[in-house]
């Protein structure tokens, strides 16, 4: 998983938000029930303080401690109900105080007496982690005594209450993120959907179909205004693109014309017989290179054609076994002439569609290449077959090499690996272009394989014509 991506921190930034609120909502619902349970209990004992108070210990000169205690035993049955209640004098005679609960939780007797001026309700921490909550209410008879009324409960009830939602909300609040992780995963897949469906067309969009335009979604918002500009750019570099190409066609058109009366102007001049040694040697350097720019402006008119699509308009069905097998017999006599041994293994029917013309000048520019940069007694392998249903066409040699760094641009238009090199065996570092244009043309695909001092390999691999496969 790549935690750099948008993605992630979304989904990520979404997880932590939904944790930290779900986490702070439970701390709340925690906190308020908690209050909320104790001020209950705390009133309910206030007021059970208060009945006692108001109906036993009004009249208890007349009625007796003896009366009081069977009427709190009465009504009340604080040992039954787990409560504890005790009523005393204010100079501190205990005239009531209730027995152990049933449970045996606490003992009431071992309690400390209130303070001279008691709090309305206070805790009080027993042995067992048992904690009372007694609520106390002094009281003022009618004949002048002073009372104190302490009525308490266990919170026993309410931290268990407390304890099991603790427990529910453990087990929940991860259950309830995870659902909401899943569910930001979801929605942050489908807001990024049209984010993908831009990236991969932009993927596909060369500068061979740059007529194409990424979708725009109609969101109304910065997706849809970036999806506008990237094709508005795409225009830009289409029409430049264009203006370009038309410029190298155009350009190179009108060279053909000059640089033809040139040659010939050159050829009968260094054919006159009128010039001195001296003199025939520079019209022959001059004729020399008129010649290496005749075959540059050459390429340069095969690729504008290509760029316009020239490469499509004649395809016939053919054997590439054969065409290759027929151009390294025509390719070897340049071979012989540096002692390069070239082998050609095209034995089997290798059926395609395509121009004919336009392949076998791949094959030739592949040969050529390797001819140039194999040195003496060196080996070129040629080899034609059908693999999984694709032709493939692969030439591999003995040479010099390709550095690594350069194998990624040795297909750019005047790419040249090292610049005196190829200047001297007559290359402009277009013929790896033409190939890779008449290969794009095919649907084809083409790669190579290289190291410095162990040779080169080309590989080129284009569709079986209809499917077909090699008998």
């Amino acid at each position: 998983m790549n935690t750099r991506s948008l993605r992630f921190r979304l989904v990520a930034w979404h997880a932590g938000l939904l944790t930290a609120i779900f986490v702070l909502l439970a701390v709340l619902i925690l906190l308020g029930l908690r209050h909320y349970l104790e001020a209950d209990l705390r009133d309910t004992q206030a007021r059970r303080a208060g009945q006692i108070a108001d109906t036993l210990l009004a009249n208890l000169k007349q009625t007796g401690p003896d009366f009081l205690a069977q009427e709190i035993e009465s009504l009340y049955a604080p040992e039954a109900n787990d409560r504890f209640i005790r009523i005393s004098r204010q100079d501190g005679q205990v005239l009531y105080v209730s027995g152990p609960p049933k449970d045996q939780s606490f003992d009431s007797t071992g309690l400390a007496a209130a303070a001279p001026a008691p709090v309305p309700a206070r805790k009080v921490k027993l042995p067992g982690n048992i904690t009372l909550l007694i609520a106390t209410r002094p009281f003022l008879a009618p004949s002048g005594d002073r009372y104190l009324v302490e009525v308490g409960a266990p919170t026993t009830p309410m931290d268990t209450m407390l304890e099991q939602l603790l427990t529910l909300l453990g087990i929940g609040l991860p259950l309830v993120v995870l659902v909401g992780i899943g569910g930001g995963y979801l929605l942050v897949g489908r807001a990024l959907a049209p984010v993908d469906q831009i990236s991969r067309k932009a993927e596909r969009i060369t500068q061979h179909n740059l007529g194409e335009r990424l979708p725009v979604p109609r969101t109304a918002d910065e997706l849809e205004r970036l999806s506008l500009s990237l094709n508005l750019m795409i225009q830009r570099i289409e029409d430049a693109l264009l203006n370009s190409k038309r410029f190298v066609a155009d350009a190179s058109h009108e060279l053909r014309t000059p640089l033809t009366v040139l040659r010939a102007e050159l050829e009968n001049l260094i054919s006159s017989g009128h010039l001195t040694l001296e003199l025939r040697e520079a019209v022959g350097s001059v004729l020399e290179e008129v010649d290496r720019l005749g075959r540059i402006v050459e390429q340069l008119f095969a690729l504008s054609r290509l760029d316009a699509g020239e490469a499509r308009a004649e395809w016939v069905s053919f054997d590439l076994a054969e065409l290759a097998a027929t151009t390294a017999d025509q390719m070897g006599l340049l071979a012989k002439d540096k002692g390069i041994a070239v082998s050609c293994d095209a034995n089997r029917r290798v059926p395609v569609k395509g121009d004919r013309a336009r392949l076998k000048q791949v094959v030739v520019n592949l040969l050529d290449n390797a001819i140039k940069y194999t040195p003496e007694h060196g080996v070129i392998q040629l080899r034609v077959a059908a693999i999984n249903g694709r032709a493939v066409l692969e030439v591999s040699d003995s040479g010099i090499g390709i550095p690594r760094e350069a194998v990624p641009h040795i297909f750019d238009r005047f790419y040249r690996v090292d610049q005196a090199r190829t200047r001297d065996a007559g290359g402009a570092g277009l013929g790896l272009s033409i190939v890779r244009s008449i290969c794009a043309a095919h649907g084809a695909e083409v790669d190579v394989e290289s190291d410095v001092g162990s040779g080169s390999r080309f590989r080129i691999r284009l569709p079986l014509a209809n499917g077909e496969k090699s008998p």
